[in-house]
Order: structure tokens, then sequence, then C-alpha cells
């Protein structure tokens, strides 16, 4: 059954396949954040601790609403690590014993990231006359530049 949502059909396919790349890379730095949370060591530990877990709360909140999205538009949300594997432009982590520092360093480029995707898919949106993408992807490109900016405050 179609949907009949005054979306422009032409282009519902294709805004739902980029939102799909935009949720693998949440998804993982999701998990990046989480094991980061979980492992962060040092003096600056309490205050990165508690960051980190406001972050991956953050994320877990965005990976269903973007997923959501995807299958408002009509189309499977991806949700297997192969998959986000294959969409996503962000890389796990796999050093044991990443240094705080290096974790930071690493999380504002994915934010960084997110938001570059995020971006890209703005022109899609022209005439598409789909203002639910729209408005998501404003909140993640605001939510994804200011906690660039809080990283990289930290950094000095």
């Amino acid at each position: 059954m179609n949907l009949n949502t005054g979306i422009n059909e032409g282009k519902r396919e294709e805004i739902a396949g980029s939102l799909a790349r935009l949720l693998a890379e949440t998804y993982t730095l999701y998990l990046k954040t989480h094991k980061y949370h979980w492992n962060v060591t040092g003096p600056m530990f309490q205050t990165l601790h508690l960051m980190f877990e406001q972050h991956y709360n953050d994320l877990a909140l965005a990976v269903d609403e973007i997923a959501e999205r995807v299958r408002v538009l009509g189309v499977k949300a991806p949700g297997s690590y192969n998959e986000f594997a294959e969409l996503s432009q962000i890389k796990e982590d796999p050093t044991k014993d990443t240094e705080a520092t290096a974790m930071i360093k690493n999380l504002l480029q994915d934010h960084e990231q997110v938001v570059r995707t995020a971006k890209e898919i703005l022109p899609q949106l022209e005439g598409a006359n789909d203002e639910g993408t729209n408005s998501l992807l404003g909140a993640r490109i605001e939510y994804h530049e200011k906690t660039a900016w809080m990283l990289k405050s930290l950094l000095g």
C-alpha cells in the first residue's frame, strides 16, 4: 500500500536510504560512546564518565527517532551490526586501552561526521514536502554541533 502523506513519492525512498546511513552512524557512535563510558580512566574520569553517559543516552533516543522516521517513510530500517558497518563512515574503536584524550578526539571527529551526513541529506528534501525529516535533521545537526563544540573545548 502506498503512503499518501504528501511526501514526494520519487524522493521518499532516497531520503529513507540516506536516513539509514544517519541511523548507522548514530548507532555506531552510541556504541563507541558507551564503550568509552565504561572504560575511561584518568584525572578526568568523573567528568568524562558522566558526560559519556549523557551522550549515549541521548544517542539511544536519537537512534529510535531516526529508525522510526525511516519507517514513517515506508522503508524497513537497518538493524544489524553488519548493516550498520556497511552504511556507517564512523568505525568502532578496536583499541582496548584508548586514553581519555584520544576518546575525546575520536568522539569529536565522529560527531562532526554525523553533522556532515545529516547536512548531506538536506538538499534531498528540496521539493519533497517532508517537514518531518527536515525537523529531525535540524534537531540532530544542532545536537551534534553542540556536542562537538563541548568536546573540542575539553581539548583546549
